[in-house]
This record gives structure tokens, sequence and C-alpha cells, in this order.
């Protein structure tokens, strides 16, 4: 079976171009620091400070661009626990009912009333890598990681479109403890039986 390269994202968070103006300054542009791995999104220079409801301090949350139509901090459940964040599992962009933050730039404060999550388990596929691997969009699928901390993840969700690249998306958490590193691979299991 084909490998999938595995991203691991830290903690990071997406801004309206409202909201970045508010935190810094009136018609402002993010600055791109590098290219990600899915095409036209980047990681930009620029970071933000982000608060629990309960006063705690994510110091120096980077920005990814381009801008979006909802902002949304994405960050690990170990962040969410020491932090006292409110953070479900979910889809990039499914931020109803998800916790509140607020978020501190160089210019201004924005208060969220919702949209810090956990990201999800994901694979982004193009349209000819979901045919290879015979997905669809919104199946989910399990993913077996060979290595010395090696097992199996369940419940990755398949994300299709024609403007996305090859890779498998796990958070800091799952990162460590499989210890995956960006760069390393996964391959999808077709099937597998617990022993009861």
């Amino acid at each position: 079976m084909k490998k999938i390269p595995v991203g691991i994202s830290g903690r990071h968070l997406h801004l309206t171009q409202a909201h970045l103006e508010i935190l810094f300054g009136k018609d402002y542009q993010l600055t791109k620091m590098k290219d990600l791995s899915q095409p036209g999104q980047y990681a930009a220079e620029e970071k933000v400070d982000v608060y629990s409801p309960a006063g705690k301090l994510i110091a120096g949350v980077r920005i990814l661009g381009p801008v979006r139509p909802a902002s949304q901090v994405e960050i690990s459940r170990s962040d969410a626990i020491r932090g006292k964040f409110v953070a479900p599992v979910r889809s990039s962009g499914d931020v109803k009912g998800s916790g509140p933050c607020k978020l501190v730039g160089p210019k201004g404060e924005v208060e969220l009333s919702e949209g810090v999550i956990v990201a999800d388990r994901h694979i982004h596929f193009s349209l000819e890598d979901a045919k290879d691997f015979g997905v669809k969009d919104g199946d989910k699928v399990s993913i077996f990681i060979d290595n010395a901390k090696g097992g199996i993840l369940n419940n990755v969700l398949c994300r299709v479109s024609p403007k996305f690249a090859l890779d498998c998306h796990l958070d800091t958490d799952d990162g460590a403890a499989f210890e995956l590193n960006t760069g390393d691979t996964c391959t999808i299991v077709k099937s597998y039986t617990i022993n009861e």
C-alpha cells in the first residue's frame, strides 16, 4: 500500500481580515514565513497571545495564512488541559459552539465567543489520490504507524479536494504518543480484528 506523508501540526490560529486588523492595525497583511503542505497555505511570521477564560496564557501562537471567513484557534488536548480551555474535537472551520478565548496582538485585542478547537485527525487527498486509495470525502479510516512506538489510529477523516496535496495531519499529542515527526509516513489500514 502506498505510504502517506505525515505532518505534525503544532498549535496555531486562523484569522479573518477584520480580526487581523484589530490585532495588528488597519489594512495589515500577513508576512509569509514558509509554505505549508497544502497549496496556497502558509505559516506567517506573525504571532499572537491566546488567553483562556481562566486567564491562562499560551504565548506566541503562530498565525497561518491566508485569512479565512472565521477565526479559529487550534490547540492540542494537552494545551486545553493545562490552559483550562474548552476545546472540542472538530474539523477545521467547524467552530459553532466551540470554546471561547481572548487574542492579544500588538495593536489590540479580540474576544472570540467560539473558535477554540482540537483539530480532528485527517488526511488531505487530491481527487487522484482519493481514487488510488479508494476513499471519498467524509470517509473515516484507520492508519498504521510502523516504528518503535507504532500502532493504529482510528477515526481519521478523509478530506478530498482538487486543491489538496496528500498529507496526514496529526496534532502534537498524537505525534508524541507515536514518536512521529513531520515527514514520517503511515499507511491506511483496510481492516483489522479486535480480539475480545
